[in-house]
């Protein structure tokens, strides 16, 4: 079954103080879903089992992110994060991008 991508978001987060990867991670992660609406799927409640959910995080330390932590934040779908090298360090503030994916099969 092919898939097809339906939305994009783009977030961004931080932890100004601690260092905290994952931290800064899940705040964009969040930052990108509150810019998305999945209201097709309260429509058509059976889409939910066939969506897939793709993640992708920039950090300058990608391997201090907690993907399992990361993977709780998504309300619905098969989820599959990975984290590259990306976002920024300034001094003891460390900032995440995240870009969210959501695919659901090709519809006729």
């Amino acid at each position: 079954m092919t898939h097809q991508r339906f939305i994009i978001e783009m977030g961004m987060g931080n932890d100004l103080h601690g260092k905290d990867y994952t931290k800064a991670a899940c705040r964009a992660v969040e930052n990108a879903l509150h810019g998305a609406s999945l209201a097709l799927l309260g429509n058509l409640p059976a889409l939910k089992k066939d969506l897939q959910v793709r993640a992708t995080i920039g950090v300058q330390e990608p391997d201090q992110v907690d993907v399992e932590t990361l993977k709780k934040l998504f309300p619905v779908g098969e989820v599959s994060i990975s984290v590259t090298l990306g976002g920024l360090n300034s001094g003891e503030a460390v900032i995440a991008q995240a870009a969210v994916e959501a695919f659901l099969p090709r519809q006729a």
